[in-house]
């Protein structure tokens, strides 16, 4: 088998409304509703789902657990003081940063953050 990349990834969040307030109104990112009102972000060429804790979508993971995810989000065409604007502007509170990572794709610098549920989400730009 050959694997090309990851095509979405489901975030078990308690307030949907809240969690796409954060994704969506926040950081930008597109969102879209389909079947059973689900909904998800749209990250490049990726998806993140939101599935509510109190209603899952079977199959679901055997533990889903609000709060427990860490995970990074590369943007493009940006700069780290661009970014940092952005969240001040949204009034997001970065947890740390800015710092050097090592990323999939290489250097990068990150800024922290945390969604509605606590989940640790990394802001990165490639250096």
């Amino acid at each position: 088998m050959q694997f090309e990349q990851l095509d979405h990834l489901t975030l078990t969040v308690t307030n949907l409304a809240a969690s796409e307030h954060f994704y969506h109104d926040q950081l930008g990112l597109p969102l879209f509703h389909f079947e059973n009102g689900r909904s998800a972000v749209r990250i490049g060429k990726q998806k993140l789902n939101f599935q509510v804790a109190a209603h899952p979508h079977p199959p679901v993971a055997a533990h889903p657990t609000s709060g427990s995810a860490d995970f990074c989000l590369l943007l493009k065409d940006t700069t780290v003081h661009a970014m940092i604007a952005h969240c001040h502007r949204q009034q997001l509170s970065i947890e740390v940063g800015p710092v050097d990572r090592t990323g999939a794709q290489g250097p990068m610098t990150s800024i922290y953050l945390r969604d509605p549920d606590q989940n640790l989400v990394e802001l990165s730009v490639l250096k």
